[in-house]
Protein backbone atom coordinates (compact mmCIF):
# COMPACT_ATOMS: atom_id res chain seq x y z
CA UNK A 1 0.00 0.00 0.00
CA UNK A 2 0.99 3.62 -0.40
CA UNK A 3 2.71 5.40 2.48
CA UNK A 4 3.57 9.10 2.50
CA UNK A 5 5.46 11.28 4.96
CA UNK A 6 3.92 14.62 5.94
CA UNK A 7 5.31 17.16 8.39
CA UNK A 8 2.98 18.30 11.17
CA UNK A 9 2.57 21.45 13.26
CA UNK A 10 0.57 21.79 16.47
CA UNK A 11 -2.19 24.40 16.53
CA UNK A 12 -3.61 26.04 19.64
CA UNK A 13 -6.18 28.36 18.08
CA UNK A 14 -9.59 27.11 17.03
CA UNK A 15 -12.76 28.33 15.43
CA UNK A 16 -13.66 29.49 11.92
CA UNK A 17 -11.35 32.49 12.01
CA UNK A 18 -8.33 30.43 13.02
CA UNK A 19 -9.16 27.80 10.39
CA UNK A 20 -9.40 30.43 7.65
CA UNK A 21 -6.01 31.82 8.67
CA UNK A 22 -4.47 28.32 8.45
CA UNK A 23 -5.94 27.80 4.98
CA UNK A 24 -4.64 31.18 3.80
CA UNK A 25 -1.18 29.85 4.69
CA UNK A 26 -1.84 26.89 2.32
CA UNK A 27 -2.27 24.50 5.24
CA UNK A 28 -5.17 22.34 6.41
CA UNK A 29 -6.62 22.04 9.94
CA UNK A 30 -6.44 18.40 11.03
CA UNK A 31 -7.64 16.45 14.07
CA UNK A 32 -5.78 13.25 14.97
CA UNK A 33 -7.54 10.82 17.31
CA UNK A 34 -7.81 7.16 18.25
CA UNK A 35 -6.65 4.50 20.72
CA UNK A 36 -8.46 6.31 23.52
CA UNK A 37 -6.04 9.24 23.46
CA UNK A 38 -6.99 12.92 23.54
CA UNK A 39 -7.54 14.40 20.07
CA UNK A 40 -4.55 16.33 18.77
CA UNK A 41 -5.12 19.48 16.72
CA UNK A 42 -2.62 19.87 13.91
CA UNK A 43 -2.03 21.73 10.67
CA UNK A 44 -0.58 19.96 7.63
CA UNK A 45 0.74 21.30 4.30
CA UNK A 46 -2.29 21.53 2.02
CA UNK A 47 -0.60 20.47 -1.22
CA UNK A 48 1.09 17.42 0.33
CA UNK A 49 -2.12 16.31 2.01
CA UNK A 50 -4.18 16.82 -1.15
CA UNK A 51 -1.79 14.64 -3.17
CA UNK A 52 -1.79 11.96 -0.48
CA UNK A 53 -5.60 11.76 -0.35
CA UNK A 54 -5.78 10.92 -4.04
CA UNK A 55 -4.88 7.36 -3.00
CA UNK A 56 -7.68 5.49 -1.18
CA UNK A 57 -6.74 4.42 2.37
CA UNK A 58 -3.34 6.07 2.13
CA UNK A 59 -1.10 5.45 5.15
CA UNK A 60 0.25 8.77 6.39
CA UNK A 61 3.43 8.84 8.45
CA UNK A 62 3.29 12.03 10.47
CA UNK A 63 6.57 13.64 11.46
CA UNK A 64 7.55 16.88 13.17
CA UNK A 65 5.41 18.02 16.10
CA UNK A 66 3.75 14.59 16.15
CA UNK A 67 5.26 11.27 15.06
CA UNK A 68 2.52 8.76 14.36
CA UNK A 69 0.94 6.56 11.70
CA UNK A 70 -2.57 7.53 10.60
CA UNK A 71 -5.32 6.81 8.08
CA UNK A 72 -7.78 9.38 6.68
CA UNK A 73 -11.15 9.03 8.40
CA UNK A 74 -13.09 12.11 7.28
CA UNK A 75 -12.44 14.75 4.62
CA UNK A 76 -14.29 18.05 4.21
CA UNK A 77 -13.87 19.95 0.94
CA UNK A 78 -15.12 23.29 -0.28
CA UNK A 79 -18.22 22.34 -2.33
CA UNK A 80 -17.39 24.82 -5.11
CA UNK A 81 -13.62 25.11 -5.34
CA UNK A 82 -12.78 21.66 -3.99
CA UNK A 83 -9.91 22.62 -1.67
CA UNK A 84 -9.49 20.82 1.66
CA UNK A 85 -11.27 22.52 4.54
CA UNK A 86 -10.69 19.98 7.30
CA UNK A 87 -9.42 16.41 7.67
CA UNK A 88 -9.84 13.83 10.44
CA UNK A 89 -7.07 11.25 10.85
CA UNK A 90 -7.22 8.10 12.94
CA UNK A 91 -4.18 6.65 14.72
CA UNK A 92 -3.05 3.18 13.70
CA UNK A 93 -0.33 0.82 14.88
CA UNK A 94 1.69 -1.65 12.86
CA UNK A 95 0.11 -5.08 13.17
CA UNK A 96 -3.37 -3.96 14.22
CA UNK A 97 -6.46 -4.75 12.16
CA UNK A 98 -8.67 -2.06 10.65
CA UNK A 99 -11.89 -2.15 8.64
CA UNK A 100 -11.78 -0.15 5.40
CA UNK A 101 -13.45 0.10 2.01
CA UNK A 102 -11.34 -0.98 -0.97
CA UNK A 103 -12.29 -0.47 -4.65
CA UNK A 104 -13.56 -3.34 -6.82
CA UNK A 105 -12.06 -3.31 -10.33
CA UNK A 106 -13.39 -5.35 -13.25
CA UNK A 107 -10.99 -6.84 -15.82
CA UNK A 108 -11.76 -8.74 -19.02
CA UNK A 109 -14.80 -8.88 -21.32
CA UNK A 110 -18.00 -10.88 -20.88
CA UNK A 111 -18.92 -13.41 -23.59
CA UNK A 112 -22.37 -11.95 -24.17
CA UNK A 113 -24.84 -9.49 -22.70
CA UNK A 114 -23.88 -6.49 -20.57
CA UNK A 115 -22.06 -6.23 -17.26
CA UNK A 116 -24.04 -4.72 -14.38
CA UNK A 117 -21.65 -3.88 -11.52
CA UNK A 118 -23.56 -3.44 -8.26
CA UNK A 119 -20.63 -2.73 -5.91
CA UNK A 120 -17.71 -0.44 -6.72
CA UNK A 121 -16.11 -0.99 -3.30
CA UNK A 122 -16.25 -3.60 -0.57
CA UNK A 123 -15.62 -3.53 3.18
CA UNK A 124 -12.70 -5.66 4.39
CA UNK A 125 -10.64 -6.20 7.53
CA UNK A 126 -6.91 -6.03 7.06
CA UNK A 127 -3.63 -5.07 8.71
CA UNK A 128 -3.37 -1.29 9.06
CA UNK A 129 -0.02 -0.97 7.33
CA UNK A 130 -0.78 -3.46 4.55
CA UNK A 131 -4.13 -2.28 3.19
CA UNK A 132 -4.60 -3.60 -0.36
CA UNK A 133 -5.16 -1.00 -3.07
CA UNK A 134 -8.22 -2.94 -4.26
CA UNK A 135 -9.56 -6.25 -5.50
CA UNK A 136 -9.92 -7.36 -9.13
CA UNK A 137 -12.76 -9.41 -10.59
CA UNK A 138 -12.01 -11.29 -13.82
CA UNK A 139 -15.15 -11.43 -16.00
CA UNK A 140 -13.48 -12.77 -19.15
CA UNK A 141 -15.91 -15.03 -21.03
CA UNK A 142 -18.72 -14.95 -18.47
CA UNK A 143 -22.15 -15.89 -19.82
CA UNK A 144 -25.51 -14.18 -19.36
CA UNK A 145 -26.96 -14.92 -15.94
CA UNK A 146 -23.61 -15.25 -14.17
CA UNK A 147 -23.54 -13.60 -10.74
CA UNK A 148 -20.60 -12.91 -8.44
CA UNK A 149 -21.13 -12.24 -4.74
CA UNK A 150 -18.81 -10.67 -2.19
CA UNK A 151 -17.96 -14.12 -0.82
CA UNK A 152 -16.51 -15.09 -4.21
CA UNK A 153 -14.01 -12.21 -4.33
CA UNK A 154 -10.38 -13.33 -4.26
CA UNK A 155 -9.01 -11.10 -1.52
CA UNK A 156 -5.27 -10.69 -0.90
CA UNK A 157 -3.63 -12.82 1.77
CA UNK A 158 -4.22 -11.44 5.25
CA UNK A 159 -7.43 -9.66 4.21
CA UNK A 160 -10.89 -10.92 5.19
CA UNK A 161 -14.34 -9.86 4.08
CA UNK A 162 -16.21 -7.52 6.44
CA UNK A 163 -19.22 -7.00 4.15
CA UNK A 164 -22.28 -9.23 3.72
CA UNK A 165 -20.93 -12.32 1.92
CA UNK A 166 -24.17 -12.60 -0.07
CA UNK A 167 -23.98 -9.01 -1.35
CA UNK A 168 -24.16 -8.98 -5.16
CA UNK A 169 -21.01 -7.55 -6.71
CA UNK A 170 -21.97 -7.94 -10.37
CA UNK A 171 -24.26 -9.78 -12.76
CA UNK A 172 -24.11 -10.42 -16.50
CA UNK A 173 -27.49 -9.30 -17.85
CA UNK A 174 -29.07 -9.76 -21.29
CA UNK A 175 -28.62 -6.90 -23.74
CA UNK A 176 -31.84 -4.82 -23.79
CA UNK A 177 -33.84 -5.15 -27.01
CA UNK A 178 -35.49 -2.01 -28.34
CA UNK A 179 -39.22 -2.50 -28.86
CA UNK A 180 -40.80 -1.10 -32.06
CA UNK A 181 -42.73 2.12 -31.62
CA UNK A 182 -46.40 1.41 -32.48
CA UNK A 183 -46.96 5.10 -33.15
CA UNK A 184 -44.23 5.28 -35.75
CA UNK A 185 -45.63 6.27 -39.13
CA UNK A 186 -45.01 4.05 -42.14
CA UNK A 187 -43.26 6.03 -44.82
CA UNK A 188 -44.42 5.21 -48.36
CA UNK A 189 -42.15 6.07 -51.25
CA UNK A 190 -43.64 8.43 -53.80
CA UNK A 191 -42.22 6.16 -56.52
CA UNK A 192 -44.08 3.10 -55.24
CA UNK A 193 -46.72 1.71 -57.66
CA UNK A 194 -50.27 2.77 -56.93
CA UNK A 195 -52.41 0.22 -55.16
CA UNK A 196 -54.94 -1.76 -57.23
CA UNK A 197 -58.22 0.11 -57.52
CA UNK A 198 -56.55 3.48 -57.07
CA UNK A 199 -59.02 6.06 -58.37
CA UNK A 200 -56.35 8.67 -59.05
CA UNK A 201 -57.05 10.38 -62.32
CA UNK A 202 -54.88 9.16 -65.18
CA UNK A 203 -53.12 11.64 -67.39
CA UNK A 204 -54.83 12.15 -70.75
Amino acid sequence: MSEVVITTELRDKFGKGAARKIRRESKVPVVLYGHGSEPQHLSLPGHDLLLALRTPNVLIRLEGAVTELALPKGVQRDPIRGFLEHVDLILVRRGEKVTVEIPVTVVGEVADGILDQQLVSVSVETEATHIPEGVEVDVEGLEIGTQITAAELKLPEGTTLAADPEALVLIVAPTPVAEPDPEAETVVSEDAPAAEGDDTEKAE
